[in-house]
């Protein structure tokens, strides 16, 4: 067999060590799952019906899928997340050719008065305004078309919260 080469064992050295710093486990200060919180219902200030419903349930989804957090539906968590939604609103981003009356497509936001607290110490970990928001194509059917947008919304508003939560300074 031939000998490596010098060259082709420092490149294969250095390939190697690129990887030094990955670890596997959780990425963040806290190991995955050792923390319950728990999220209240969020209660919904605005005139779109079941918007609450919705995020509380993206949220929920959302901190699962991110695994960091340990979900308590009762009592005995360390972190209680609740909030309001303060706002829900449509803004027209482009008419229909040849009509400037109707609409084709439209962004909606949503925003939400996020606060999470320390059962323990009572302290206030996050008390922020958080917005969410998705596109949305009109079509025929304004109200049908909006209802569909609903659960993308509250998935935007959900991930921005939980990346809050998990990579948070606090």
């Amino acid at each position: 067999m031939r000998a490596i080469r010098p060259v082709s064992a420092c490149l294969m050295l250095l390939m190697l060590s690129g990887c030094a710093g990955y670890k596997l486990g959780p990425a963040g200060r806290i190991e995955a799952g050792a923390k319950p919180l728990q999220i209240d219902s969020f209660s919904n200030q605005t005139l779109e019906p079941r918007l609450g419903d919705a995020i509380n349930a993206a949220l929920r989804r959302s901190l699962q899928e991110d695994g960091t957090y340990r979900l308590s539906s009762g009592g005995g968590a360390d972190i209680i997340v609740t909030g309001t939604i303060l706002r829900y609103t449509r803004n027209i981003l482009s008419l229909v050719p040849n009509d400037v009356l109707t609409v084709r497509d439209f962004r909606v936001n949503a925003t939400a008065r996020v606060i999470a607290r320390d059962t323990v110490t009572g302290k206030v970990l996050l008390d922020r305004p958080v917005t969410g928001y998705t596109l949305v194509r009109a079509g025929s059917d304004l109200t049908s078309a909006e209802r569909q947008a609903l659960p993308l919304l509250a998935d935007d508003l959900a991930r921005k919260v939980t990346a809050l939560l998990v990579d948070g300074t606090w």
